[in-house]
């Protein structure tokens, strides 16, 4: 089991949550952050930091956003674990179901 980063980060990349995280497994994507579930510790610290309440206990990841689990698994499908987000960077990727998303935080 591990944390979920769902709907509302997209278009927001707050980064509170990677500045938590005491192991460096939250990576950056084109559009939103990824939880690295092979890397995460479970200590959740990310989840009370951040602003927009996006990061879930995977077993308590709203139905709507269900969904979400499997974008997060997919992002990581090719990127694999790479032993933290610090030494990868931003990845320019989001799996389609987010890529494909409109514009989350228009005015």
């Amino acid at each position: 089991m591990t944390y979920v980063i769902a709907e509302p980060c997209v278009d927001v990349l707050d980064r509170s949550c990677i500045e938590e995280c005491p192991v460096d497994c939250i990576y950056e994507g084109g559009r939103m952050l990824y939880i690295q579930p092979d890397e995460c510790v479970d200590c959740g610290a990310c989840e009370p930091v951040c602003p927009v309440e996006a990061i879930y206990y995977e077993d308590d990841v709203p139905e709507q956003w269900g969904d979400y689990t499997k974008a997060n698994v997919d992002f990581f499908a090719d990127l694999g674990s790479p032993g933290g987000a610090s030494r990868v960077g931003k990845v320019n990727y989001d799996p389609p179901m987010i890529a494909e998303l409109p514009p989350q935080n228009e005015e």
